[in-house]
């Protein structure tokens, strides 16, 4: 046996471990195929400084290179200093140490120049053991050869070479420059790339595969190994789990924006809207009818899956009738029907009434908007363009959906209810203006809250006091409910009870600011009280607490009059309100509104002031009456985005 110098001159990997692998001397070549510098490696396990894929190969050849005197062989892939790996044949034999007569291993590779496929048998039995199929690539050469590996996918190329042009012919176009860099790969490792691939049967496939860069041999020839797995069936199911994934996340998203229109839908009208275009759709049926109960009659509408000739049939049945719509809304029990004929079957009569038109293969729902134990309000009816039998689960959340929808229906009708019983008492609290003002024009305008759903506090009045002069007043209380109605009228009829004694407006509000104050009473209220002498237009006027005056002239000019007083009436005790004294000359106007008209989300008070006064100004230069000066203040008020109830007040000098 040569010397351990001379076997570690060698131009091949060469390096001496001992019996349990550790390194005690290696050559250049070796610490290259490791990876690493040779300082680096001496002291370290052989076995260690292998990727994890090749120790157990890697121990077995140690194994059998320290503890029997017969020489071993494996193929081991060593992990290179450049773009790819290295697979040699390693043999190990035990040596002694000249010097120290220590037992080692001499780990060296063997040329295996002649026989470059006997290092490729490792590849092929690690490909066919993870039902991989294995192919060489000769990028150089354009060619891509068989290993076999897994029989399946070695059938992909029943031919032993094939040109890489006719393989990547048969990739998706739109996979291809995928394939391509695959098989040039610039690293040692690629990724796993998937591309669709049709066989030479005009099989459709999903494979995937991964390459790597492979020197055969200690400065060997380099190849591109190819593995391969079929991913169709995986890909199919994925593929599958996707679109029930967007189905199920698109069902949930129009489920909840059919709830959420439901919740937010303010009228019959837009209830009727939101049922007939989101519950087909949402159910997963191809039409939809909506009927509800007015006045024991079926008032009924549907979109256009259903027929039109259908629906009228439906449209005015009374809610006695023996019909299968008006059943399920009186008992609030759910029908469904299969298929068309067993619709027939067991509703339609031979009572000279129109029948549907057969229509096999479709199903059929009808669903009252209210349990059984409410008051009928209505029913659903959805179509299906498949016959089938809704899980109990389904018919479950149908069923929910029906119930909000009647709850959603009865809100609206409170909400209605509501609406009337509310401009029922705020237009019976108006008061009625003085028919003939000598020397004085008047006109009133009053709006209820955009929502239209609670009673406001706003008021004006105009009467005549006992010294012949007009007062007039305009206010605000506290409050949007029915409270709020009830403290207007008394705050309103204190001022003309108290007038009736004491026509000065600084009296009066400091008179029933005293009275308001005494009641404890739990709201208060914000004012502008005038005294207007038609003879020679002398006004006194002052304010609690309220919006200022506005005058204007028929030149198209108007001034913002921020009147003398004291604070809103009803809290605090013994407040006086001092007053202004100025002349309402002839052709001009004073206009008098609630915070409503010039405040709000999209408009500063100042602002509103200056917009109001500027359009009662045009109006005076337009030569309008005060009705229609009032209507052009009161049109604009949609611009001020104001939520509060709207008063005013118009007076001109004749």
């Amino acid at each position: 046996m040569d010397t351990s110098d001379e076997l570690l001159q060698r131009a091949t990997p060469s390096a001496f471990l001992t019996p349990d692998g550790v390194i005690c001397s290696l050559n250049a070549a070796m610490a290259a195929a490791l990876g690493r510098p040779r300082e680096q490696s001496v002291g370290h396990g052989f076995v260690d400084l292998l990727s994890e894929d090749q120790r157990i190969s890697a121990e077995s050849l140690l194994v059998h290179g320290a503890t029997t005197k017969m020489v071993a062989m494996r193929v081991l892939e060593f992990p290179g200093t450049g773009t790819a790996s290295a697979a040699c044949l390693l043999e190990a034999r035990p040596v002694t140490d000249h010097a120290s007569g220590e037992r080692l291993v001499w780990l060296h590779s063997l040329d295996a120049e002649h026989d470059l496929g006997g290092l490729l048998i490792p590849f092929q039995l690690a490909a066919k053991d993870a039902g991989l199929g294995l192919w060489m690539c000769s990028p150089d050469e354009h060619q891509l050869e068989s290993l076999g590996g897994a029989p399946a996918l070695a059938a992909l190329f029943p031919q032993p070479s094939v040109p890489l042009s006719e393989m990547i012919s048969r990739v998706h176009p739109d996979d291809r420059s995928d394939v391509q860099r695959l098989v040039r790969p610039s690293a040692a490792q690629s990724p796993w790339i998937r591309a669709r691939f049709l066989t030479e049967d005009g099989d459709r496939r999903v494979l995937a595969g991964q390459t790597r860069r492979v020197q055969l041999g200690y400065g060997g020839p380099e190849r591109v190994f190819a593995v391969v797995r079929d991913d169709t069936q995986s890909e199919a199911h994925r593929q599958k789990m996707l679109a029930e994934v967007s189905a199920e996340r698109q069902r949930a998203d129009g489920i909840t924006a059919f709830s959420s229109a439901l919740f937010t839908a303010a009228t019959e009208q837009e209830l009727q809207q939101v049922v007939l275009a989101r519950l087909a759709a949402a159910v997963g049926g191809c039409g939809a009818l909506f009927a509800v109960v007015d006045d024991g009659r079926l008032r009924v509408s549907s979109d256009a899956g259903i027929p039109l000739w259908e629906a009228g049939a439906l449209h005015g049945l009374s809610l006695d009738e023996d019909r299968p719509l008006p059943c399920v809304i009186r008992t609030g029990q759910a029908q469904f029907f299969p298929n068309h004929e067993e619709f027939v079957r067991r509703w339609m009569h031979d009572d000279g009434r129109p029948r549907p038109r057969p229509v096999p293969g479709t199903a059929l729902s009808i669903t009252p908007l209210s349990p059984p134990d409410d008051p009928p309000l209505g029913a659903w009816v959805v179509t299906y363009d498949s016959e089938h039998s809704p899980s109990s689960e389904k018919l479950a959340f149908t069923t929910a959906l029906a119930e909000l929808a009647g709850q959603a229906l009865r809100r609206i009708r409170l909400q209605q209810a509501h609406v009337e019983l509310s401009t029922a008492v705020q237009q019976s609290m108006l008061p009625t203006l003085p028919e003939h003002l000598p020397g004085l024009q008047i006109a009133a305008r009053y709006q209820p809250s955009r929502d239209g759903l609670d009673i406001g506090g706003d008021w004006y009045d105009a009467f005549f006091l006992p010294d012949g002069a007009v007062a007039l007043e305009i206010g605000d209380a506290q409050g949007h409910d029915v409270d709020a109605a009830v403290f207007m009228g008394q705050v309103r009829s204190t001022m003309r009870a108290i007038a009736a004694n004491e026509p000065e407006p600084g009296t009066v509000l400091a008179r029933t600011n005293e009275l308001l104050v005494a009641m404890d009473a739990p709201r208060f209220a914000s004012c502008i009280m005038l005294h207007v002498d038609p003879q020679d237009g002398q006004v006194i006027g002052t304010s609690a607490g309220h919006v200022p005056l506005l005058h204007a002239r028929d030149d198209g000019s108007h001034t913002i009059r921020a009147l003398p007083g004291g604070p809103v009436l009803g809290i605090v005790p013994d407040s006086e309100y001092p007053e202004e004294t100025f002349t309402l000359e002839e052709g001009t106007a004073l206009v008098m509104v609630t915070d409503g008209v010039v405040e709000g989300p999209s408009l500063t008070l100042e602002a509103g002031l200056e917009r109001a006064g500027a359009l009662a100004g045009r109006a005076l230069q337009d030569r309008l009456d005060v009705e229609a000066t009032a209507d052009r203040i009161l049109g604009a008020v949609a611009a001020v985005d104001h939520l509060d109830d709207v008063a005013v007040l118009v007076i001109r000098r004749a």
